[in-house]
C-alpha cells in the first residue's frame, strides 16, 4: 500500500513540474529538486569574505595581473618584487636584472608608462533602456554603469587585453554590470534578458586568457556582464560522503580557506587559483597542480546548477555515478559562457593531508627528464605534483634569487660542484623536476623513495626540498612578470598543449624550432622560448610554453605576437598536440575548434546551443561564432 502511495505522490509532482514548466520558461528541467536528496543536518549556507572584494580595483590592479601592492619594479639599479605576499616579497633580485639585460637586451633607462586611469566622461556611454533598468530595480539586484565597473569586466588576462588597457580602449565593453546574490536572482536576471532581447556575458575570477569574457565587437543589443563574486557561499558540508556545495563564484583561495578550516581540501589549485572561481573552473575544463592526486574538474565535479534561457540544467540526484545515457556534467565542462550561468557547484573533497614534503631531481637534460616523468606515470606513482622544466626556465629561476648563497639553489656552492664536476652534467642542458607529495607519512615515504628510485635510472639527481618549495610557490609569481616587460620592450604569454607521451619531444624541439626560424626572419634576437611539463598521464602529458621578446622598433608589437603564437599552435597541432589542456578555447583559439571536434561535433554542440539558449542570449562568441 505504501508503494502505490509513493508512486501517486510521484505522479501528482511530475504533474505539478509539467503546468509549472508550461508557465515558466526559466523553470528547471529537473525531475526532482535537489533538495529533497539533502538531510537538513547537512545543508546550511554560510556567506565567505572573500580576498577579492564586489569593487575588484580596489584591491586588484585594473590593467595587470594581480594585486596592486604586489609587482616587479626597477629601482636602484635593480629588480625588486614590492609587498609580502609571496617569497620574494622585498627582496633586490641582482641575477634577474642581469639576466633581462643580457637574455632581452632591456634598457631600464627607457620605460613605457601605462596610461592612466580613464577619466568618468572618456567611458562609452551605456546602452540600455530606463525599461530594464527598472526591471533590475524591481528584482533587488546590486547594478552599476560606471565606467571603470563595466571596464574591469570586459577583459580577461590576454597579452591583448593588458596592453589594449595600457595603452588604448577596447571597441566595446559592457553596458551594465549586475551582480547577483544566488541562484534565483541569475534566474530573474535571464528571464529578463530573454523578455527584453539582452545579451549576457558570464563573469567569474577575470582570469581568462583566451578573450573567453570580452566583448563581441559586433554585437549590437545591451551588453549585461554577470558578475558572479557576490554568489560565493558555502551552502553544505557533507563530511559523511565527502562533499562539499559552493556557489559557483566563489574564487579558489577563499574555496580552501573554508573547506581547511572545516579539515578537509578540493585539491584543486590552478596556477590562477588566487584569483579564479570556481564556476570558471567546471567553465573551462580546468586543471590543477596537484591533479594527480585529487583529479582535474571533471573528476572533482559531482553535480552541477547552470540556468539556461529555456530552464535550469541540473541532475535530480546527488550519486558517485549514474548510468543513464550521457552524463550533462559534461554539458556544462567546457561550456565557456556560451550556454547559461554555472550557479551551484558540488565537488569531491579529501580531509587535509597528515603529510606535505617538497623535493627536486636535476637531470643531465631534458630528454632524460621526459624519460623519467614517463616511467613515473607509467608506474602510477605520481606524486601531488610533478613538474619538469626544460634548461630555459631552469637557468630562468636559478636568476629569481637574492644573493649569491641562497640556500637550496642547485647552481649554489658545493651542490654545483658535485652536479658539474663529479657528476660531469652540463649546466646549459641539466633540467629540473620539482615535487610535492602530500598523504599519510609512511605512504609519502614510500612513495618519494619510489620517485627517486625511478629517477635514478634517468641519471636523475635528488637536489633537496628547498628547490622543490621554491619551484612550486614561484609559479604564483610568474604571471607578475609579463607586466614589467611590457614597460620596457618586451611582449610575452604563455600558451598551453596535451601531447602524446611518443610525440612530447618532437613536439617540443618543433615548436622550438619554427619559433626560432620566425624570430628569424623578423630580425628578433632577443628572445625566450621555454617549456615545462606540467600534468601527466597515462597516455600523454601537459606542456606548457613561455614566450616573450624584445619587439624593438618593430611596429605593432601585440600583433606580431599573436602571429607567432598562432604559427606555434599550426605547429603544436601538426605535431600531433591539443588547441588546449586547460585555458580553454574562448575566442582566441576557435580558429581550430572545428578540425579538433569533427564537423559532426561542431554540428552537435550547435544543437545544444539552439536548444538551451535558442535566441543566443549568450553571446559570448565562444567556440564557434555566435548568431547575432
Amino acid at each position: 500500500m505504501s508503494n502505490i502511495n509513493q508512486s501517486s505522490e510521484n505522479e501528482n509532482f511530475e504533474e505539478q513540474q509539467k503546468k509549472k514548466n508550461l508557465n515558466d520558461n526559466t523553470t528547471s528541467i529537473k525531475l526532482l529538486p535537489l533538495e529533497k536528496s539533502r538531510t537538513t543536518d547537512k545543508t546550511f549556507k554560510k556567506s565567505v569574505k572573500s580576498a577579492v572584494p564586489k569593487n575588484r580595483q580596489e584591491v586588484l590592479k585594473w590593467n595587470g595581473w594581480g594585486y596592486k601592492d604586489s609587482k616587479f619594479v626597477y629601482k636602484d639599479g635593480a629588480i625588486c618584487f614590492t609587498g609580502n605576499r609571496y617569497p620574494i616579497g622585498e627582496l633586490v633580485l641582482p641575477y634577474f636584472t642581469e639576466w633581462a639585460e643580457t637574455k632581452l637586451n632591456i634598457n631600464f633607462s627607457k620605460k613605457r608608462n601605462a596610461q592612466p586611469l580613464p577619466s568618468p566622461d572618456k567611458y562609452p556611454k551605456p546602452k540600455i533602456s530606463d525599461e530594464v533598468l527598472e526591471k533590475f530595480k524591481q528584482v533587488g539586484l546590486s547594478t552599476s554603469i560606471e565606467g571603470i565597473d563595466r571596464l574591469v569586466r570586459a577583459h580577461g588576462h590576454t597579452l591583448h587585453d593588458i596592453a589594449t588597457l595600457r595603452e588604448s580602449f577596447f571597441n566595446r565593453i559592457p553596458d551594465i554590470v549586475v551582480w547577483p546574490n544566488g541562484h534565483d536572482q541569475v534566474v530573474q536576471i535571464v528571464h529578463i534578458a530573454k523578455e527584453h532581447n539582452l545579451a549576457i556575458i558570464p563573469f567569474g575570477g577575470g582570469t581568462s586568457v583566451s578573450g573567453a569574457v570580452s566583448c563581441p565587437s559586433n554585437e549590437e543589443r545591451t551588453i549585461v556582464s554577470l558578475d558572479t563574486s557576490q554568489m560565493n557561499s558555502l551552502l553544505s558540508l557533507d563530511k559523511e560522503n565527502l562533499v562539499a556545495t559552493f556557489e559557483a563564484g566563489i574564487i579558489g583561495q577563499d574555496l580552501e580557506r573554508e573547506l581547511h578550516e572545516q579539515g578537509y581540501t578540493s585539491g584543486h589549485e590552478p596556477d590562477s587559483y588566487e584569483f579564479s572561481s570556481l564556476g570558471g573552473w567546471v567553465a573551462t575544463r580546468a586543471s590543477g597542480m596537484k591533479k594527480n592526486i585529487y583529479g582535474n574538474i571533471e573528476d572533482l565535479l559531482v553535480h552541477v546548477k547552470m540556468v539556461t534561457p529555456t530552464g535550469v540544467l541540473q541532475k535530480n540526484c546527488q550519486v558517485p555515478r549514474m548510468s543513464c545515457g550521457p552524463d550533462f556534467n559534461h554539458i556544462v565542462l567546457g561550456s565557456e559562457g556560451t550556454l547559461g550561468v554555472i550557479t551551484e557547484v558540488a565537488i569531491k573533497i579529501r580531509p587535509l593531508p597528515k603529510c606535505k614534503k617538497y623535493g627536486s631531481i636535476v637531470f643531465p637534460n631534458f630528454e632524460a627528464g621526459v624519460k623519467c616523468m614517463r616511467e613515473v606515470a607509467r608506474q602510477r606513482c605520481q606524486p601531488a605534483s610533478i613538474r619538469l622544466m626544460d634548461n630555459e626556465q631552469f637557468q630562468f629561476g636559478q636568476t629569481l634569487r637574492p644573493v649569491p648563497g641562497y640556500f637550496g639553489l642547485v647552481l649554489d656552492g658545493l651542490k654545483k660542484m658535485y652536479i658539474t664536476k663529479i657528476k660531469g652534467f652540463d649546466p646549459k642542458h641539466m633540467c629540473v623536476t620539482t615535487l610535492l607529495f602530500e598523504g599519510d607519512p609512511k605512504d609519502v615515504e614510500i612513495q618519494e623513495k619510489k620517485i627517486y628510485e625511478i629517477a635514478a635510472q634517468s641519471k636523475g639527481i635528488p637536489a633537496g626540498e628547498t628547490n622543490g618549495e621554491r619551484g612550486y610557490c614561484l609559479t604564483f609569481v610568474i604571471a607578475y612578470i609579463r607586466d614589467i616587460g611590457l614597460e620596457y620592450n618586451v611582449v610575452s604569454e604563455s600558451f598551453e598543449t596535451s601531447v602524446p607521451w611518443d610525440r612530447t619531444l618532437s613536439l617540443c624541439r618543433n615548436v622550438k624550432f619554427c619559433i626560432a626560424q620566425e624570430c628569424k626572419k623578423l630580425n628578433i634576437s632577443h628572445y625566450l622560448l621555454s617549456c615545462r611539463l606540467t600534468q601527466t598521464y597515462d597516455t600523454g602529458c601537459c606542456i606548457y610554453f613561455y614566450f616573450g621578446f624584445n619587439y624593438g622598433s618593430l611596429p605593432d608589437p601585440i600583433h606580431l605576437y599573436e602571429m607567432l603564437e598562432e604559427k606555434a599552435r599550426d605547429e603544436i597541432i601538426a605535431s600531433g598536440g591539443s588547441i588546449s589542456h586547460h585555458h580553454g578555447v574562448g575566442k582566441m583559439r576557435k580558429k581550430w575548434y572545428p578540425s579538433s571536434v569533427s564537423a559532426l561535433g561542431v554540428s552537435l554542440y550547435s544543437a545544444t546551443k539552439h536548444s538551451l539558449d535558442p535566441d543566443n542570449i549568450f553571446s559570448t562568441n565562444n567556440l564557434i561564432p555566435s548568431r547575432l
